[in-house]
């Protein structure tokens, strides 16, 4: 199936592997004729011919080799190449559930490992595998047409050869699939500690995740080692039977050449046939092991592939231009299917208005922002924009007029400017100034070396946090959005910046709906509506002025933790 587009490539491969066969037999065969026909006839001419037919077969042999071998790797990488795509495009489109459940370095193992050993199966599997039959046959048939009795006698070493070729391949199977196992644990764990280092070294836990890494590695360095083992036994095992095989082949044939029941040069090629006759054979267990592993491999990818874990995109609508209207009808969602987040809730925002959401930690405030975005569906319940239920809408089209700022800002290695627009050729570089310029991001890039060219390290490592908020922020706004969220946009920024982001919020929000989740009720206050949750409820819901006024209320208990404690430091 994968090498379906390029079946022209895999046939003609497979010819090449066919036609291999009988070629590389012919050589020691015609090294017989040469020593019986011409050699002992003193026949110089004919002696001439054969070798020259030898030098041309030996070249065409080489040019075949080298077409066989060009090919099938070829088609292995090509083949791997659009499977990496396919599975990151797979990856990419699947609900978050996924990557909550999904270690980061199993999924990169997916795509980047096991992607790899596919590619064997082409370069050193199928084909390869096809190729060795085809001269084992030819070999087969041509020593059996060379002197069958001398051919029965080298065979009667095949069963020890078949058993020890038995074991390597189910033991080397096993091994295997550690090892498969192992390098997925090790890359899901280095992974994890190398993007999280800033913790292990603040909490000082360097020698305590060496540790953990150390007994990662020797496990993984073990199943490597038991490979390598049966390597080492199998290989040598296989010589010994091979020169078992040659000299009964040498004591057999020299009795015959004396009695002349074997020619001379029978005796002379058979050694090559024995040779080409157990090559294949030593190397048919490593590659069915090849094979083997691919499949593994394979079923792990396609496994993958199967998970139907994505958000149904059965909508059709598409609109240039939203109201910006929310509502929520007595929603309901659990991440487990299971422990409900959020239970019966329901409000409405009239288009650009906006909606300031708080509430303890855990309480569901942020669970309501990727429902809307429907980053995971919901189980109960319906939400609309517009009056048109989200499930409605083409999901692309739905987060194309929503935008998110959050709080844990995540930029990618590039410029500014790749990680404003994240490679959208339709934003100009100018709308991206303009956006700087309004938010106020404006003066502190072009203060960076190259300004919006200015190359971000991984994860923004060489920005400052409110720095990191304010690119997001902008990232945000030169996509347009009709609804804009934001996601404790300012609990990560220092006063001096919070005051500008602030001040392009009130600005911003006139013309759009807005919905901020903030712990800092200083940035909520001119929110035309306020909804407290208290673990997954709505408690209170009202403008500030009223909600304050609640004897006991949950925003009032904010507010005064907040505003009358500050007051009582100043």
């Amino acid at each position: 199936m994968l090498a379906t587009p390029y079946r022209k490539i895999f046939a003609f491969a497979g010819l090449l592997a066919v036609v291999l066969a009988p070629v590389a037999i012919l050589r020691p065969y015609l090294i017989k004729v040469m020593v019986d026909e011409h050699i002992f006839q003193y026949d110089i001419p004919g002696m001439t011919r054969i070798a020259l037919l030898i030098v041309g077969i030996v070249i065409l042999q080489v040019f075949l080799q080298y077409l066989f071998i060009y090919y099938s790797a070829w088609l292995g990488q090509t083949v791997i190449r659009d499977l990496r795509v396919r599975v990151f495009n797979h990856i990419t489109s699947l609900r978050l559930t996924y990557f909550d459940q999904t270690a980061i370095g199993t999924s990169t193992t997916r795509t980047i490992n096991d992607i790899e050993t596919i590619n064997t199966v082409f370069s050193q599997g199928v084909i390869t595998i096809i190729a060795d039959v085809l001269t084992l046959f030819a070999v087969f048939g041509i020593m059996l047409y060379t002197s069958w009795k001398l051919t029965l006698v080298c065979l009667t070493v095949v069963p020890l050869l078949m058993i020890a070729t038995y074991i390597f391949k189910e033991k080397v199977k096993v091994s295997f699939q550690k090892v498969r196992t192992e390098i997925s644990r090790m890359n899901a764990f280095l992974q994890e500690r190398i993007s999280g280092m800033r913790i292990v070294q603040i909490f000082n836990s360097e020698e305590r995740e060496a540790q953990k890494f150390r007994e990662i590695n020797r496990k993984y360095t073990k199943a490597n080692l038991d490979a390598i083992l049966y390597y080492a036994i199998f290989f040598p095992v296989v010589e010994i039977i091979s020169a078992a095989a040659l000299g009964l082949m040498v004591w057999w044939g020299a009795r015959g050449v004396i009695s002349s029941e074997v020619s001379l040069g029978t005796l002379v090629a058979f050694p090559i046939f024995l040779s080409m006759f157990f090559r294949p054979i030593r190397m048919l267990a490593d590659k069915f092991n090849t094979l083997q592993m691919g499949l593994v491999a394979s079923e792990r990818i396609f496994t993958l592939l199967d998970r139907n874990e994505k958000i149904k995109d059965n909508g059709k609508k598409k609109i240039d231009h939203l109201q910006g209207a929310v509502a929520f009808d007595d929603v309901s969602f659990a991440y487990t299917e299971v422990d409900f987040v959020l239970k019966n809730i329901s409000f409405q925002i009239k288009p650009g208005d906006t909606l300031a959401i708080v509430g303890s930690t855990g309480s569901g405030k942020s669970t309501i922002i990727n429902i809307l975005s429907r980053f995971y569906e919901i189980q109960k319940g319906s939400i609309s924009i517009d009056g048109i239920n989200i499930r409605d809408f083409e999901i692309a089209d739905l987060r194309r007029h929503i935008g998110v700022v959050l709080q844990d800002v995540f930029l990618f290695s590039g410029s500014v400017l790749d990680n404003i627009t994240l490679r959208d050729e339709s934003i100009s570089r100018e709308r991206v100034i303009e956006s700087a310029k309004m938010i106020g991001a404006h003066d502190f890039i072009e203060k960076l070396p190259g300004g919006y060219d200015y190359e971000v390290m991984e994860r923004g490592a060489t920005l400052s946090m409110g720095q990191r908020q304010l690119i997001s922020f902008v990232r945000a706004l030169v996509f347009d959005p009709k609804i804009l969220i934001l996601d404790e946009a300012t609990s990560s920024i220092d006063p001096e910046s919070e005051s500008i982001i602030q001040y392009a919020i009130e600005r911003l929000i006139q013309k759009r709906t807005s919905i901020i989740v903030a712990h800092r009720l200083s940035t909520i206050r001119h929110a035309e509506h306020i909804m407290v949750l208290d673990k997954g409820k709505v408690v209170e819901y009202g403008p500030h002025e009223e909600l304050v006024k609640i004897q006991d209320g949950h925003y009032r208990e904010l507010y005064e933790m907040q505003f009358l404690s500050a007051n009582a430091t100043k």
